[in-house]
Order: C-alpha cells, then structure tokens, then sequence
C-alpha cells in the first residue's frame, strides 16, 4: 500500500492512498467472514459456513462492497498512523479508483492535531501582583457581618433609610412587564443602592400595605443593552417594614460571629482571611499572565473542528448560566445587542473559543517537553476527593470510576502541574515565598483545585472545613460579594 500526505493547512491534509492486489485479498478475507456471519446456506448452520462456500453463494455486489468498506477502514487507520497524524474527526473518503481484486485509490481527508512550536517558556517577564490589606477591606467585612446577625422587628410605622421592607414588585416599560423586573416577597435594605437610582428613594416613606407606582430612567450604561436609558414603572407593594437593629461591635459580637474571644482576635482572622483571597487571585493572576505570554510566544493553529466544538461547550455554559437567571439565549443576544447566534459567535465566543484552544494546545506541549505525568497516588487523590464531594449523590460518585471521567481528572492534573511548573521556572520567588509562608504558619496547602473545563464546568474536588474554616468561609464570602 503506498500513501503520500498532501498538507492543505497547518491543520488539515490530503492523503491518498493506493492499495493493491494483496491488500484486497486480505480485506476480502476479512469481508467473508463477516458475511459467514449471517448468511444462509442449505446444508449448513447458520454462522457456521466455510469461507470458500460463502464466497460461491455471496452475492458479487456486496462482497464487492464489503471489500471496499474493509480495506478503506484499515487503510485510513494504516495512513494516518503511519505518518504520525491525529485525526480530529471522521476523515472524508473520496473513492478515486476500484476494481475489485486488482487495484484500490482514495482519497482521506481530515482535519488533525496541528504541530505546536513552543516559545521560550523559560523567559517569560511576569511578576506577582503585591499582597496590601487595608484598615476599610477589614471593617467592610466586619459590616456586612453586623447586618447579618442585626435584630430585625416588625413596625407598622413609615419606612425610613436603613429600614428593611419586603416587597412585591413588577417592572413595566410600555405597560409590558419586561424580563427581570418581577420580585415577590423581596427583601431591600433601604439605602444599600442595590436597586437602579431612585427606586429606593421612592419607598422611603411608606408603610405595610401601601402601594406606589414609581416611574424611573434605567441608567444609560446599564448592562442589559435593551434597558439601558429606557423609562420604565415599577408597580410597588409594600408588604411588611422592619426595622433592623444593628449589634454593638464588642468581644459578644466577635464571639457571635464565630470561635473568637475579641474584636481583636476577629479583625485578625478576617486580615488573615482577605490575605490569603488576595494571594490566591494575584497567583492566579500570574498563572494566566504565564500562559497568556507563553501562547502568543508560541507557533500553535487551532482546527475548525476544535473551534466548533469549543463553542458549542461555551453555548452550553451559557445556557445553563443564563436558566438560573430565568433568561433564554434570545433574550441573552437582544440584551447584548446580537442580531442572532453568528453575530454573538464573531463578536463574543470565536476568540474565547480559539484563546481556550491555544492554550490548551500549548501546554500539552509543554507538558510533554517537561515530561509531566499525574503519578497514581495523585490521581486516586483527586479521585477520591471527587467522590466525597458527591458523597450524596451516588450515582455521581460513580462516574468517577469510569475510566473516561479518570482520564479527565489525570489530564486537568497534568494541566494544573504544567502551570506551576511554568510559574516555578519564571517567578521561582513567588513559590519559595508560598512554601515558606506555609510552613511559618504550620497549616496545609489545600487540596489542588482538579481544574476547569468548558465542556462539564464540574467544580474543584475540596476537603471538608473545620469549624473554625467555616467560619473564615463566611467571612470570605461576605467579602467577595
């Protein structure tokens, strides 16, 4: 069989192939057995007539057939195979040339794993961002903790600033509701802003059981492009006015809002707390930085096949994304401002999609020049990790045995060593500094996140928190909000 590979692109070929007589009496070998399978012959069980008979009684068309359909599977696989090309996809075969037992041309082509010219991944110019907590960071937490443990006691008397009112609103604009302006039984801390401009304004002054209908601007820069500077009419209903009693900040509050025995113990453990978020974005920070540099440092084309399938991930996240807000992609595109899903691919997801693709590819290649591998004791790590996070969902915990969802986990693992091991050749202070901050404070590093992905979006496997972590986990989101 001879083959020559024609290179259309850096990620698509041609290769043609020519197969002779000994390649066609071997697939016809292969034909008859397949057809000794099923074929009837007097004299004979079923599945068990000799090839020779079943050659005689075959009908000529479709042994012709099943010939072709046997020597194009095994010479396609041989083709590829042999001059070291990944396919992506199903190759599309073009038949060029066929008579039976004599002489076979095709062609294959196909779209395949581009070839990655690393750049210089050992000089890369990144630097971590500086850790600085302040004073406000601090007593901002420590507020929004204040307002979550306050007295809230029901009044019949006007609402004031600073009141909590529970209310049942509908957003109309042309007399139409309009998608997101509709809450029942909504809790709004007066004043908090957490409402567009002068909508909380208006409440300020009513009592349970009153109704107002407050006309408003959405702001001109809003996010929702089919909202931004459009008139609209909240119809309010007041339902119930609290009035909310903040706590006093003394050691009976610290010791309320956790295992603290002063506001001193709390404001420290709250410092130490936004520290770490901070030392964990500025990382992160520098890990994309790295890889940012290392992609377009390196020679990498993405193939049409990758780019789709990409998208079609990044549209699925969307959706899934967009049903917890109650939106459809329709009304995903009109806030946005596309015409329809091509205009959203070439404004939004097309360079999403091929930065995600690059980078991938990248440090697949890297991972290969470092020769980095997830070592067994790792992977049943992760693995395990995995399952005591699904702990209640069984069937979940299941799919971690599946040697699939393990070849996952092990390709994030091997991602996620390659990133660090860039980060160590290019900021080598920065993980001497983490290591030695580790060991000063005597604590263990957290369990590795086992990666993101755009196609499943599964979260980190994490080890349960102790109490005292629960805590510093309340505190770090209400700081992150």
């Amino acid at each position: 069989m001879k083959t020559t590979v024609k290179k259309l692109s850096a990620t698509r070929v041609l290769v043609t192939v020519a197969a002779g007589q000994p390649e066609l009496e071997t697939a016809e070998q292969v034909a008859l057995k397949r057809m000794a399978k099923k074929i009837k012959v007097n004299g004979f069980r079923q599945g068990h007539v000799p090839i020779a008979v079943v050659k005689k009684h075959a009908d000529p068309h479709t042994l012709s057939q099943e010939t072709l359909e046997a020597v194009i599977n095994r010479a396609v696989a041989e083709a590829f195979l042999s001059n070291k090309l990944q396919v992506l996809d199903r190759p599309e075969v073009e038949l060029k040339k066929f008579v039976p037992g004599e002489t076979l041309e095709f062609t294959a082509e196909a779209d395949i794993m581009p070839e990655v010219k690393l750049g210089d991944y050992k000089k890369l110019k990144a630097t971590k961002k500086a850790i600085k907590v302040d004073k406000k960071d601090v007593e901002e937490v420590i507020e929004r903790i204040r307002k979550g443990l306050a007295e809230k006691t029901e009044t019949t008397e006007a609402a004031r600033d600073g009141d909590e009112v529970i209310i049942d609103f509908v957003g109309k604009r042309d007399g139409e509701a309009f998608q997101g302006g509709t809450g029942k039984g909504y809790p709004l801390t007066l004043g908090s802003s957490a409402f567009i401009p002068g909508f909380e304004e208006a409440l300020v002054g009513l009592k349970a059981g009153d109704k107002k209908d407050v006309a408003l601007q959405f702001p001109k820069d809003y996010h929702a492009k089919d909202l931004a500077g459009a008139d609209v009419v909240f119809e309010t209903t007041v339902k119930k006015v609290n009035k909310i009693e903040l706590p006093e900040l003394n050691d009976e509050f610290a010791a309320k809002a956790g295992p603290y025995t002063s506001m001193d113990d709390l404001r420290q453990d709250i410092e130490a707390e936004i520290t770490a978020q901070q030392e964990r974005q500025a990382l992160d920070e520098l890990k994309d930085n790295l890889v940012k540099q290392l992609v377009a440092a390196s020679d990498v084309a993405v193939p049409d096949v990758l780019r789709q399938d990409q998208i079609r991930s990044l549209e699925q996240d969307l959706v899934q994304n967009l049903r917890y807000r109650g939106m459809t992609l329709d009304q995903y595109y009109e806030s946005r401002g596309f015409a329809n899903r091509d205009a959203w691919v070439e404004v939004e997801a097309n360079d999403t999609a091929e930065a995600r693709i690059k980078a991938g590819l990248v440090l697949a290649e890297l991972s290969k020049e470092l020769a980095i591998e997830a070592t067994a004791d790792e992977l049943a790590a992760h693995i395990d990790a995995y399952k005591q996070q699904y702990a209640n969902n069984a069937e979940m915990a299941k799919r971690f045995d599946q040697p699939e969802a393990q070849r996952e986990i092990a390709n994030r693992l091997i991602t996620e060593k390659t990133v660090d091991k860039l980060v160590e050749l290019n900021a080598p202070d920065t993980k001497k500094a983490k290591t030695a901050k580790a060991a000063g404070k005597g604590k263990a590093d957290k369990p590795a996140k086992a990666g993101k992905n755009s196609k499943d979006g599964k979260p980190a496997a994490k080890k349960p928190a102790s109490k005292k972590s629960s805590a510093k986990a309340k505190k770090s989101e209400a700081a992150s909000k």
